[in-house]
């Protein structure tokens, strides 16, 4: 299997400065290649331009600028032409099936972050330094650059990606590791029922209290942002220092709430898989639960329209996205995967509606948010618990019905 690692980097005032260079090239040779197969399309013959045809060129585009192009490892070019290629691959796919197309656009310097090896000794080598006690990756025409690997390396390293985020840079490692030892079994099936009160609830009756990470730096995010709209728009190299500190306090600020979302996510996730050997939850379609409602317009009055509860929903939108179900279950499943643990998604529909004693099925029975009062036999519960029993039940019928 495959397992990736991501450790923060600490680069010299040197170092910083040439992967910023590098991060500059590359994102002006996806510019060209793009603009490239632009100009051939838009050409009387609608030529097409391929990866395998861009990348024949690489030698003859390293030999005409040796100070930028020919100054980094050559491995990482194609990488950066597949990049784009899957960015075309993706384009059409979403033309063919009637998605909103999306054209690859230019990159910006300051929106090119990544840079791929595809092999670790190529360009690059992880732990360059082995007999140092501090870790070392090496980067060509960067240098040995100190990573504070907080935790350890098991497997083969395959690729080896510099990314960076804000002032950081990071090293993004991905590995080959065979099949890891699974937990030991400990015989407990569990349903769970994602919410906004509570993150999760469980059905044996506990609750995940819902951090909200976003909600709790709404105040200084508020603030920041108002100091950042007082600063004129104009292009980004003729921001002035005050400007681009303002813009660079936004961006911290939303890069700490991620990573406090990243690592409930993780310790939850992690939590479960360590309890229970099988785990239940409900299929969200997430991204149509945040959709804005559509306008509806006043048939009396041309041109106006009546309320359709856009203000409610928009709140109810950023409570999801606060939550970071999406996240969640992504990590929930991998981690499940590597400790042995069997994940199962469940139709959602009526799951906090249905009694968990006599099967009843109503929206009376669930009269407010958090309150389950079944209107056939009288039984009552907290909403959010029997969701997750349903859920869970929903999930054992799957597995066992599915063929050996």
């Amino acid at each position: 299997m495959i397992r990736a690692y991501k450790f923060l980097m600490r680069p010299t005032v040197r170092q910083a400065q040439a992967l910023g260079e590098m991060l500059r090239d590359h994102c002006s040779l996806y510019n060209g290649a793009l603009q490239e197969r632009r100009d051939a399309y838009r050409h009387a013959s609608k030529t097409t331009v391929r990866y395998g045809q861009q990348s024949a060129q690489l030698k003859d585009i390293r030999s005409f600028d040796p100070e930028r192009q020919g100054h980094w490892s050559f491995s990482s070019q194609p990488a950066t032409l597949r990049r784009l290629d899957k960015a075309f691959a993706a384009f059409f796919r979403r033309v063919r099936s009637g998605e909103k197309p999306g054209y690859p656009r230019f990159r910006g310097v300051n929106w090119f972050d990544t840079v791929e090896f595809p092999k670790d000794g190529d360009g690059c080598r992880w732990d360059s330094t082995p007999h140092d006690p501090v870790t070392r990756v090496r980067f060509q025409g960067v240098g040995h650059i100190k990573v504070n690997q907080h935790r350890p390396v098991a497997g083969k390293v395959k690729t080896i990606s510099v990314k960076r985020e804000g002032k950081r840079w990071y090293a993004i490692l991905t590995v080959e590791q065979s099949q890891p030892k699974p937990l030991p079994a400990t015989g407990s099936e569990v349903g769970i029922d994602l919410g906004v009160a509570n993150f999760l609830a469980t059905s044996d009756g506990e609750f995940a209290p819902n951090p909200r990470h976003g909600h709790r730096a709404a105040e200084k995010l508020e603030a920041a942002q108002q100091a950042l709209s007082r600063f004129p728009r104009v292009r980004r190299d003729k921001r002035t220092k005050n400007h681009r500190r303002a813009v660079e306090k936004v961006a911290d600020l939303h890069r700490k709430v991620r990573r406090q979302r990243l690592d409930h996510a993780h310790k939850t996730a992690l939590d479960l898989v360590r309890k229970h050997d099988f785990i239940a939850h409900e299929n969200l379609k997430i991204r149509n639960m945040v959709r804005a409602p559509a306008p509806k317009p006043d048939p009396t009055t041309p041109g106006a329209f009546l309320p359709n509860g856009a203000a409610s929903k928009a709140g109810l939108n950023r409570s999801i996205s606060d939550a970071g179900w999406g996240v969640f279950l992504t990590i929930l499943t991998a981690k499940a995967e590597s400790a042995g643990r069997e994940v199962i998604a469940v139709d959602p529909r009526n799951t906090s509606r249905t009694c968990p004693q006599c099967g009843h099925t109503c929206a009376e029975n669930r009269p407010t948010q958090e309150k389950f009062h079944c209107v056939s036999c009288g039984h009552t519960a907290h909403a959010d618990t029997v969701g997750a029993l349903n859920v869970l039940r929903a999930g054992l019928v799957r597995r066992d019905a599915a063929p050996a």
